[in-house]
């Protein structure tokens, strides 16, 4: 399959997600090279559309993707998938912090591990982080669902607000207003089969199924000082 190439080198950034939009108009899949780290590429990307970054990428890459399958052959900066409303964004390396923050939909799977606040304010979608998520991950989500296979740093999901962290391997700590629920079988049998989907079918994971505590949903300023004993 033809493929449309851009270069991204130290071209102005702007010039380079132009050329990777008119390759995507041209119904072509995008290969991006020489990436060089760079920060904010490929935002806002249609639905249908197909790009892979053959390299490492910086900060926002995939942000408020709207449908397109990206691929990225190596390792993300900050906040990967950030706002991202549908969609699959896949790293096959290491992903940094805010690993799609206030993301609305579709799917981000890390193959190695995740840094500090995965997830943060996330309001849907599902993340898969083959590796360990960082500390306080989940910080404040809405909705959505967090998987993670290595285990999980300090205050996993601190002031989580809905949605739920799914974790297999040990966890350092909860964070505020969090808890250990007791997953159904038809739960895991859902995030077993998500997993296989992304070919990670295992059925023998020990399932530690994080949810809200419900004890900040009615907080009211007056009750800060309880809020902080929580």
């Amino acid at each position: 399959m033809n493929r449309h190439e851009v270069r991204v080198a130290d071209r102005p950034l702007r010039e380079c997600n132009q050329a990777i939009r008119a390759g995507i108009e041209s119904g072509q899949p995008v290969a991006v090279t020489d990436t060089r780290s760079r920060h904010n590429l490929g935002i806002g990307l249609p639905a249908g559309a197909e790009v892979h970054f053959d390299g490492s990428v910086g900060y926002y890459c995939g942000g408020l993707n709207n449908g397109a399958h990206i691929t990225i052959s190596r390792n993300a900066g900050w906040a990967a998938g950030e706002a991202m409303a549908s969609g699959e964004i896949t790293i096959n390396g290491y992903a940094g912090m805010s690993l799609g923050a206030s993301m609305r939909g579709g799917l981000i799977h890390v193959k190695g591990d995740a840094g500090p606040r995965c997830g943060v304010s996330m309001k849907g979608g599902d993340i898969i982080v083959e590796g360990k998520i960082g500390y306080l991950s989940g910080f404040m989500a809405h909705a959505g669902r967090i998987i993670a296979l290595g285990g999980a740093d300090e205050a996993c999901a601190d002031s989580l607000w809905g949605g739920e962290v799914w974790v297999a391997g040990p966890i350092e700590s909860l964070g505020v207003d969090s808890k250990i629920a007791q997953p159904s079988d038809d739960e895991i049998e859902q995030i077993e089969d998500l997993l296989a989907s992304r070919g990670l079918d295992n059925g023998s994971r020990s399932w530690q199924k994080i949810v809200s505590a419900q004890r900040l949903w009615h907080f009211e300023s007056r009750d800060a000082s309880a809020w902080l004993m929580i």
